[in-house]
C-alpha cells in the first residue's frame, strides 16, 4: 500500500469532515471547552468542527492522501492536510493534518505532512509553519522528528461574555 496526493475535491468533503473529526476527538481543545462551559450557542464541538472545515474548503489547500493498493487506480481517504499560503513571505501555514482513526500508528502522518510541504513548496513556499497542543505528545513527536523547530507556545483563553 502506499499513499497517493491529491488536492480534494467537492465530492470528498463529507468523508474528510468524517476523518477529521474523528481523529481530533481524543485531543481537540474544543472537546475541552465544552467539558467546562457546555454546548456553545448550542453547537457542541463536532458541530463547531463541522462549521470550521466548510470554512476551511472554502479558503484553503486540502490535500488528501488515498491509501491505494498496488495495481488499483482510486482508494480510501486516509490521511488529510490542509494549508494557506502567504506568498510575499514565501511562508505555508499547515492548519490541520489527520489521519484516520483506523490508520493512525502506520506513519500515514508523516507521509501526509511530507505531502503537504512538497505541495506549498511547488507553489513557492520556503518556510512552514503549525501549531500542535502542548499535550499532543503524538504531534509534537512527530513535527520535532521531521525537523521542526519550536519558537513560542501559546495559551488558549475562554470568558463567557
Amino acid at each position: 500500500m502506499e499513499l497517493h496526493f491529491r488536492t480534494a475535491t467537492a465530492s470528498d468533503f463529507a468523508a474528510i469532515k468524517t476523518l477529521v473529526i474523528d481523529s481530533f476527538e481524543p485531543i481537540t481543545w474544543q472537546k475541552k471547552l465544552d467539558q467546562q462551559f457546555g454546548a456553545l450557542n448550542g453547537l457542541d464541538w463536532r458541530e463547531r468542527w463541522n462549521h470550521r472545515l466548510e470554512k476551511i474548503f472554502a479558503s484553503q489547500i486540502v490535500l488528501v492522501g488515498d491509501l491505494i493498493s498496488i495495481g488499483e487506480q482510486s482508494g480510501q481517504i486516509a490521511a488529510m492536510a490542509t494549508a494557506t499560503v502567504d506568498h510575499a513571505a514565501a511562508l505555508a501555514f499547515i492548519d490541520v493534518l489527520a489521519v484516520g482513526k483506523s490508520h493512525q500508528g502506520e506513519g500515514l502522518g508523516r507521509l501526509m505532512l511530507q505531502g503537504i510541504i512538497a505541495h506549498v513548496k511547488s507553489l513557492g513556499c520556503r518556510y512552514v509553519n503549525l501549531d500542535c497542543l502542548t499535550d499532543n505528545d503524538a504531534g509534537n513527536a512527530l513535527y520535532q522528528s521531521a525537523g521542526f523547530t519550536e519558537v513560542a507556545r501559546h495559551i488558549r483563553w475562554f470568558k463567557e461574555i
